[in-house]
């Protein structure tokens, strides 16, 4: 598939769905695990209220609080923390996407 058709993709699904928050991810994750919020809270080292307030958007967390909770759960810490900076644009009302790119 080549690029430009990803992003086609991309586009549509998000026009289906919305903006997905981290939380929202969050949630998945934790479901496609099969986890309990007090099991995900225990990996995350937080607690479940915390989890909980997370996931349902009340909190935010930070970059750094995000790129730990992905090395605590071995996924991307560059996607965790993709999430993390577009919740705190659409919360400052600002619309865009955010995209992390490496560098040299």
């Amino acid at each position: 598939m080549s690029t430009k058709n990803r992003i086609s993709a991309k586009k549509a699904i998000r026009k289906l769905t919305g903006h997905i928050s981290f939380g929202e991810m969050l949630l998945s994750f934790r479901q496609a695990q099969e986890l309990t919020q007090v099991e995900m809270a225990e990996k995350l080292d937080i607690s479940k209220q915390d989890l909980c307030n997370i996931e349902k958007g009340r909190k935010l967390v930070s970059v750094e609080r995000a790129v730990s909770f992905a090395k605590d759960l071995k996924m991307p810490a560059k996607s965790f923390a993709k999430y993390v900076l577009q919740d705190q644009l659409q919360k400052a009302g600002l619309k865009g996407e955010v995209e992390i790119i490496d560098v040299a």
